[in-house]
């Protein structure tokens, strides 16, 4: 395979006749050949990749060239649809392998036909808006092959209607649907189960592994390669599945439901619907207790709220009510068969986590706009990952730009139980040198200082009027990004800058950064969602701002518990975890601003730890080798250079 790889990626290789603006970069060829080696071997390879390496294509290379069956995890869907739909078509026809290709989706990505008619019948909608979706919907269905919503370009990827005409693991009839023979994620299934190449998300691939349910278990056996893309992801993502989560939106969801059943197939039982309107009520009076429209508490001091232990009972007591009622129900009907089982699990999930929490996890509660989750999470998902592959004879390939601390796997290593494998670092292509400034203003105060935000934007300013807009302002709260986005609002009216100004939440994320593209000068302001899985090339990103390191707050319930866990273990938390975990987290948001050879920009990293603290100097060793400078003529003369 080595010698194929070696003319593929030629100059006048497949690729270069293929792939408009293709250039040959020897990493791309040596990333390729490692993956191509680890397919080979069926071994396990970390494989860190800077931006513009080129790693998609260096591992579809491999894995079409070499065949066999292939689960391709991604971080996103946006990214899933990207490669299923135009970067693995570009490589098999360019490879001329007649390989099969599927997309599989979780199954609330699919519209699901019993639902879609119970909702029409049901007719119970909050606006006109859900209306006039339903009937898209409606078409839709009858017309699509795939039934995945995201070919549905006229309903947003959040609008209402999507939980009333999609189905979950949890209110999934089965083989029990009238709609059986004509399901679209049971038909995503078994053309997933005929491909050769299967391209799948992170969240899909653990729900199933953990859970047994969106149809990747029944594709393992057979597969020879796993590549997870932006496996960076891949600790967090793993945390949330092999935990355990109750929510009160599950229990409205299951009192809706039952409501629902009940008109269709059990009206002559009025003490069906009457428990489930005592359960809907006790699951929003649950939510209710707290006042905060988001947050994230630890068991502990959850329990010392006025009310919540009641509540939680009483919402307990609603719900073993429902469930006595659905079981003398049942038999007449399978949404009434299906309503009860879940209904028992939730109650078996409600009355777990009154225990003691299992040895080496921690139990928090997280507040949503209109939810409460009570969620059990492990404090290391290393063992529980690594006894997913190990034993099995087939290749595991993790890579991703941002996967090291200074070239050290360590922190990666430890989090996913990888002790054995085989890690390589492939620096990006990119002159950064040449095309690239990291600015630490001087004089900035300490970042718990409560005036921080302000003297970012005051930094900032000169900075963002020099870059002609054109820049991202990078937070690491909602609460810094929504101060400054008043802050610079005010600074453009005083210092006559008629920049447009975007910030996150206006639209979606997608629909954001098309009008930042398309103005070319604006500058717009992102918290979390912004600093990683962004592309925009050329000149209408040419500033990126960073206003703290990215420590994740220490009081949050799960890390807060990592790290007494890690410290009474006598390991030192700071420097095996945190500190880790908020370069690669920045590495993440540097990576936004050179994203192509003709790209230039500069990286303002306004965090005076970056230069104060012991440990600074180990973070930005860590970025890409760019020019650095404490000096605002610096950059001044850096933007008005010609390109």
């Amino acid at each position: 395979m080595m010698n194929d790889l070696a003319t593929v990626f030629s100059a006048d290789g497949v690729f270069a006749a293929a792939i408009p603006g293709y250039r040959v970069r020897a990493q791309q060829l040596e990333l390729a050949n490692a993956i191509g080696q680890t397919i080979e071997s069926r071994s396990v390879l970390i494989a860190e990749a800077g931006t513009g390496t080129g790693k998609t294509l260096a591992y579809l290379a491999p894995a079409l060239l070499h065949g066999g069956k292939v689960i391709i995890s991604t971080g996103t869907k946006n990214l899933q649809d990207q490669l299923y739909r135009r970067d693995l078509p570009t490589v098999r026809a360019a490879l001329k392998v007649p390989a099969i290709v599927a997309l599989l989706k979780g199954r609330a990505n699919y519209v699901c036909h019993y639902h879609l008619e119970r909702a029409r019948e049901e007719g119970r909608f909050m606006s006109r808006e859900d209306v006039a979706h339903l009937e898209q919907v409606s078409r839709f269905a009858e017309s699509s092959r795939s039934g995945d919503r995201a070919e549905l370009h006229g309903v947003a990827e959040d609008a209402n209607i999507w939980r009333y005409v999609t189905s979950s693991r949890e209110n999934c009839l089965g083989s029990d649907c009238p709609h059986h023979k004509k399901c679209f994620v049971l038909e995503a299934r078994k053309k997933a189960l005929e491909a050769d190449i299967v391209v799948v998300n992170h969240h899909l691939f653990f729900a199933d592994v953990w859970l047994r349910d969106e149809g990747v278990a029944e594709l393992l056996p057979a597969c020879n390669t796993v590549i997870f893309d932006e496996a960076h992801q891949l600790p967090e993502t793993a945390g949330l599945f092999f935990g355990e989560t109750l929510t009160t939106g599950q229990l409205v969801e299951l009192a809706r439901d039952a409501r629902l059943e009940a008109i269709q197939s059990c009206k002559d039982y009025a003490a069906l619907p009457e428990a489930a309107q005592k359960l809907d009520k006790a699951a929003r009076d649950l939510r209710l207790v707290f006042s905060e429209d988001s947050g994230r508490w630890p068991l502990e001091k959850v329990c010392d709220r006025s009310g919540f232990e009641a509540a939680f009972v009483d919402a307990g007591a609603a719900l073993d009510e429902l469930v006595a009622h659905l079981e003398t129900q049942a038999q007449r009907a399978p949404g009434l068969e299906n309503c009860w089982q879940r209904g028992r699990e939730l109650a078996n999930m409600h009355a777990k986590w009154q225990e003691p929490a299992p040895a080496e996890s921690v139990r928090w509660v997280e507040a949503f706009s209109h939810a409460l989750g009570f969620n059990t999470t492990p404090l290391s998902v290393a063992e529980i990952f690594t006894k997913q592959i190990e034993g099995s004879a087939r290749a595991w390939i993790f890579t991703s730009a941002t996967l090291s601390v200074k070239g050290d796997f360590a922190h990666y290593r430890k989090q996913l139980g990888l002790m054995e494998a085989t890690s390589a670092s492939w620096e990006s292509p990119f002159d950064y040198d040449r095309q690239a400034m990291l600015y630490a203003p001087p004089g900035m105060p300490e970042p718990n200082t409560p005036n921080y935000t302000r003297a970012v934007l005051e930094a900032a300013l000169p900075v963002i009027a020099a870059s002609q807009g054109r820049a991202f302002l990078l937070f690491t709260s909602l609460r810094a990004m929504k101060e400054a986005h008043g802050l610079l609002q005010q600074a453009f009216e005083q210092s006559a800058l008629d920049y447009p100004i975007l910030m996150q939440g206006e639209q979606s994320r997608t629909e954001l950064l098309e009008r930042f593209r398309q103005l070319g000068n604006a500058v717009l302001l992102g918290s979390q969602s912004f600093w990683e899985g962004v592309d925009v090339k050329g000149e209408a990103l040419s500033l990126v701002v960073i206003d703290k390191l990215p420590f994740a707050p220490p009081d949050d319930p799960v890390l807060a518990a990592r790290i007494s866990h890690i410290n009474q273990s006598g390991g030192n938390a700071f420097m095996e975890y945190q500190l880790p975990h908020a370069v690669i987290t920045l590495k993440q948001g540097a990576g936004r601003l050179i994203r192509d050879e003709a790209d230039r920009g500069v990286l303002m990293i306004c965090d005076p730890r970056l230069l104060s603290k012991p440990y600074g100097r180990r973070i930005w060793q860590s970025l890409p080798p760019m020019r650095r400078s404490r000096e605002l003529a610096d950059v001044q003369s850096f933007f008005a250079r010609p390109q």
